[in-house]
């Protein structure tokens, strides 16, 4: 159950992003800072969806998550079958929202995008690592891990298939209905997990802090970890700025950075011991090549730029993700 929760709840995540980019771009041009707001909303959500996890997992008891959490997908919900009726689906505006004008856009973009989708959003962002916690205390003593490693995955294949498959095939009103479809499955199944999850009135109401690793979470350590999630990130923005503006500006190609970057974590988390010294000496090797690249990268050819700058950011992620 949690498991194909997990996957589902991280495919709609990723794949809702493309469904909504593909609409509102060719409304307010193809321009970078376009592309730019469209992420930071997403990115500004993610990250509220792990707020509210962590403070259900933190500061609540089971019986209290489970209620606000259901409180929170009911509402989400509610307000997709209400757009049913007012909108071409639920989760696409129609032209009546296109702009007059695209200049200015970013105020707009985030206007359109928070109404659009932005609440449905932040319950999916909240599924992995609540359901985390969830499956930790239902488990104890497993590792909940794995489901991070599966949360990934599902983001992959939201990313493989929608160019390849949905958006080729299925129009953007049909692709709104089709997600939010899915979501109805999901949220029926996060409910399942939120019952299961629940202890009998018993058991103790407050989970027991889930450890990591045996380690205590001291400021030092959690500076740590916030420094080796943070520079696997900004190699990813970098290394796919760089080959999109400065390497070939062929289609897709922004898709091969993101790739590789969820499959680091896929691997790091799905395999937590496997050659984590290894990776760390590659990161050596690695820092060497960057510095070799910025200075003859003119004269290699574009698959050979294109090969190292993923390799360079492929060991980033693997170093600090695994560690």
């Amino acid at each position: 159950m949690f498991a194909w929760v997990v996957g589902l709840g991280a495919l709609l995540l990723f794949q809702v992003q493309l469904v909504l980019g593909r609409q509102l771009l060719p409304w307010f041009g193809g321009a970078s800072a376009v592309w730019t707001t469209c992420l930071l909303f997403f990115q500004a959500a993610l990250l509220a969806g792990y707020a509210w996890a962590h403070f259900l997992a933190d500061r609540l008891s089971a019986r209290r998550q489970r209620a606000a959490h259901l409180a929170l997908v009911g509402a989400a919900l509610a307000l997709l079958l209400w757009r049913a009726f007012a909108w071409p689906s639920p989760i696409t505006p129609g032209e009546w929202a296109k702009p007059e004008s695209p200049d200015a856009p970013i105020a707009a973009i985030l206007a359109l995008l928070g109404s659009a989708i932005g609440l449905p959003f932040v319950v999916l962002a909240a599924t992995s690592p609540l359901l985390q916690a969830w499956f930790a205390r239902l488990r104890p003593g497993q590792s909940p891990f794995w489901l991070f490693a599966l949360s990934n995955a599902g983001s992959l294949v939201g990313l493989v298939v929608y160019p390849l498959v949905v958006e080729p095939r299925i129009s953007v009103r049909a692709q709104g209905w089709l997600w939010s479809a899915a979501f109805a499955v999901y949220a029926a199944g996060v409910a399942r997990c939120a019952v299961a999850a629940t202890p009998s009135a018993r058991e103790a109401q407050r989970p027991s802090p889930v450890a990591v690793g045996g380690r205590s979470k001291s400021l030092g350590m959690t500076g740590l970890w916030l420094a080796l999630a943070f520079f696997p990130s900004v190699m990813l923005g970098a290394v796919t700025s760089h080959l999109t503006q400065e390497v070939a500006a062929v289609p897709f190609l922004w898709m091969l950075p993101l790739a590789l970057y969820l499959l680091s974590f896929i691997l790091s988390f799905g395999w937590p011991d496997a050659g984590r010294s290894a990776w760390r000496v590659a990161l050596a090797v690695a820092a060497g090549l960057s510095a070799l690249g910025l200075h003859g990268e003119p004269l290699m050819k574009v698959p050979v730029r294109v090969a190292l700058w993923c390799a360079v950011l492929l060991v980033y992620a693997m170093a600090g993700h695994g560690d």
